[in-house]
Parts: C-alpha cells; structure tokens; sequence
C-alpha cells in the first residue's frame, strides 16, 4: 500500500524571514498608497476651497464639476493601481508589465477576475491590494460626497439670504 506524503501541519511557527520581508513590502505598499491618495485628494480639497466664484447650481456647472472631481480621482486610483504593478513587475511575480497592471487593476477595483494570480509565495498581496483599493474607493466616495455637499449646502444659504 502505497502512502502519500502529507506536508507538515502549519501550526504557526513556521514564520520565515521571506514572509516578514514581504508583510514589510506590503504594508510599505499600502503606505505609498494611502499617502498618493491623501495628497491627491489634499490639493483637490485645496483647489475646491481656493476657489471663490460665485457658486453655480445650474446643471452643467455642477456637472462640469462633478466631471472634473471624476477624471482626477480615476488618475489618482491609476496612479495607485501603477504603484502595485510595477511592484509585482519588479518582483517578477506576473509574466509581464501588461499582465502586472491588468492584475493589479483588477485587484484594486476588486473585481477578481481570476485569470491572472500571484504566485504562491506573493499571494497575500492580492487580497491586501484588494482591501486598500476599496478603502481608497470608499475614501474617494466620501471626497466627492463632500464636496457635493458642500456646495449644496453653501448655494442654499446663499440664496436663503439673498
């Protein structure tokens, strides 16, 4: 009767220098992450609030506004999305520098599509990639709730005044 060999039970222990290496790799990702996103959105904050024309509730000033604050946080998130990639690129963790920014655009966004994955020794980074996009998803939701609400709220009491 022939046995299969079992690979030993990971009780925890087994915690390797590579893997510290590379939960440091990936909470310096996370870091350089948060921190494009933050100042992104500080000089978007900074514009918004320099900004002292008369404020427009008409539809296409809001929407032009609202088209501007979209292209700047999809070039934020790509910048972001660029980061992770050219990370698994360096580290040769996907075939190529395509096949990089596809997966990592698609981790980010959490879609999934699960054509492409990390190699197993690289693949916790899928899901902590995933986690940052949707913080940084959410994060950017809330900007432009913001400041829709702001402006929102800075025209009617213009006009409840005026």
């Amino acid at each position: 009767m022939k046995r299969s060999k079992k690979p030993p039970h990971d009780d925890g222990k087994n915690i390797t220098s590579g893997m510290i290496a590379k939960l440091l790799f990936a909470s310096c990702l996370v870091a350089i992450t948060v921190i494009i996103h933050a100042v992104g959105l500080g000089m978007m904050l900074s514009y918004a609030l320099r900004s002292t024309g008369q404020l427009e509730t008409r539809f296409w000033p809001i929407t032009w506004l609202l088209i501007r604050i979209a292209w700047l946080l999809l070039v934020i998130h790509l910048f972001e999305v660029a980061v992770w990639a050219l990370f698994f690129w360096w580290q040769k963790c996907l075939p190529g520098l395509e096949s990089s920014f596809y997966f990592s655009g698609v981790t980010y966004a959490t879609i999934g599509y699960g054509d492409l994955v990390l190699p197993k020794a690289w693949r916790l980074f899928g899901p902590i990639e995933g986690l940052t996009g949707i913080l940084m998803c959410g994060l950017s939701t809330a900007f432009f709730f913001a400041v829709m609400t702001r402006k929102i709220y800075s025209a009617w009491t213009i006009t409840r005044k005026g």
